[in-house]
């Protein structure tokens, strides 16, 4: 027991002395380090994260990664930021404050690194990473280094599999003028109700567009396809772009023309987009229409879509413009250079119905089905999928029930339409007559809200009872 006690006491004294002389070691060598900084020549070099033209600069968002890799010198310092991983799941990563220092080491050289962020008179933050190194190790490590951050920060990328973003401009005073966020949104192009045949060629055309780098190129265009998604509301025009996004891999940079300030802003936006990406302006009818909320102009807007600034914002994009009825837009507005492919999403008819009826309810066949197409061919099609996919949610747990609510509105949303179509040609007066920007009188014809159909589910359902629960 002696033995032992005195076995244990000389591991403590030897700890302990160890501890002391590891402290004392690592003082003296920050104290020579720092003489060393001190009598020595350095130079800087700075990665801003916007070039002069206000894009973003690619290598500093490598340099980021390389940086914030560097964990064991962030946990060292006295503020550290945590995130969640991008990348997902319950990973945090670390993160340098504004204007914080970091060391590294390379080919036995001392390095630093300064999240350089500097505000400005209006309050807009200009971020630089600073790069700091002695003048005689320049020559023997720079180039090598730069390489060993591009090599690190693809290793990075590689192991987290980039997550697709929004984004969305923000209003004209600021330097960045994009905000992103995660494009969450479940939709696929093998999830969206269309006709089987045209989602086929649309698959066809996407993949043939990413393979035609060259093709473009010899011809002298620039690496870019723009659609046109028109149809009434509910009809699936915003999920088709984000199943776009996924299948192309592409981030998704949705354009507000109320935060745009004048045409040159306009084109700032565009320049400020990186490649692979799908530019989204959403409801372009109702901008040609009444413009009053955007200081764009329709030649902005015109050469947004197909002008000289396309050729300077990089390669390899996709614009999707959205809008209700094409047949009110002056034709050279979406002619092929401007606009390429039209597609139209149509109100729900008796095929996606059943293929609504499959996704929501797992109902391939029923005993009203028949009944349910020939309310269809008497009332034509008068109700969006989405009106249709959420009756089909809020019966789900009886089919037909569903269905016969569906029916029943279908009905009610003829004569409703009917009423409204009467409405609007008394209204609008003479149609014919044009607008100044070449657009007709028009006012939406729309169909009934949903809270009205659920309205008119609560009294049919109080009236069916228990007897449709099969």
């Amino acid at each position: 027991m002696i033995y032992f006690t005195l076995f244990l006491l000389i591991i403590s004294v030897s700890f302990t002395l160890f501890v002391r002389w590891t402290t004392v070691v690592y003082f003296v060598k920050q104290c020579l380090h720092s003489i060393e900084d001190h009598v020595s020549v350095h130079q800087l070099f700075k990665v801003p994260e916007l070039n002069e033209n206000l894009q973003e600069n690619k290598f500093y968002y490598k340099v980021s990664n390389y940086v914030n890799s560097l964990s064991s010198s962030i946990e060292d310092s006295d503020v550290t930021n945590l995130f969640s991983s991008s990348c997902g799941g319950n990973d945090i990563i670390l993160s340098l404050d504004d204007n914080q220092i970091i060391n590294d080491t390379f080919l036995g050289a001392r390095i630093s690194w300064k999240n350089q962020v500097l505000v400005e008179d209006d309050f807009q933050k200009k971020k630089t990473f600073v790069l700091k190194m002695k003048k005689k190790d320049k020559r023997r490590i720079l180039q090598s280094y730069l390489q060993h951050i591009h090599t690190v920060s693809d290793e990075i990328e590689d192991r987290c599999r980039r997550e697709l973003k929004l984004f969305i401009n923000t209003e004209s005073h600021q330097h960045r003028r994009w905000r992103s966020a995660p494009l969450a949104h479940p939709a696929t192009l093998d999830t969206i109700v269309m006709d089987s045949d045209l989602r086929t060629k649309i698959m066809s055309d996407l993949e043939s567009f990413q393979q035609s780098k060259d093709y473009y190129h010899q011809l002298g265009r620039v690496w870019k396809r723009s659609y046109l998604l028109y149809g009434p509301s509910g009809t699936g025009k915003s999920s088709f772009v984000a199943a776009m996004a996924k299948s192309l891999n592409y981030d998704v940079y949705e354009v507000d023309l109320s935060n745009v300030s004048d045409d040159s802003d306009l084109k700032t936006l565009l320049v400020q987009t990186k490649p692979k990406s799908l530019i989204v302006v959403e409801d372009l009818d109702r901008f040609l229409n009444d413009n009053s909320s955007s200081s764009v102009s329709l030649s902005g807007l015109l050469n947004f879509m197909d002008g000289i600034v396309n050729s300077c914002c990089g390669d390899e994009k996709i614009m999707v413009f959205t809008m209700h009825y094409k047949e009110l837009i002056d034709p050279p507005v979406l002619r092929p250079g401007r606009v390429d492919v039209h597609i139209y999403f149509p109100l729900c008819d008796f095929n996606m119905f059943m293929t609504l009826a499959e996704s929501y309810l797992g109902v391939k066949d029923h005993r009203l089905f028949p009944h349910v197409e020939e309310i269809f061919e008497m009332t034509g099609a008068t109700m969006s999928p989405a009106e249709i996919a959420e009756l089909m949610v809020m019966n789900r747990s009886s089919p037909s029930r569903a269905f016969k609510t569906i029916m029943t509105a279908l009905q009610i949303n003829k004569v409703a339409a009917s009423s409204k179509m009467g409405r609007w040609v008394s209204e609008s007066g003479d149609q014919s007559e044009s607008s100044s920007s070449g657009l007709l009188n028009w006012k939406e014809v729309s169909s009934p809200a949903i809270k009205e159909i659920r309205k008119f589910y609560g009294v049919l359902s109080a009236k069916m009872g228990d007897r449709d629960h099969n």
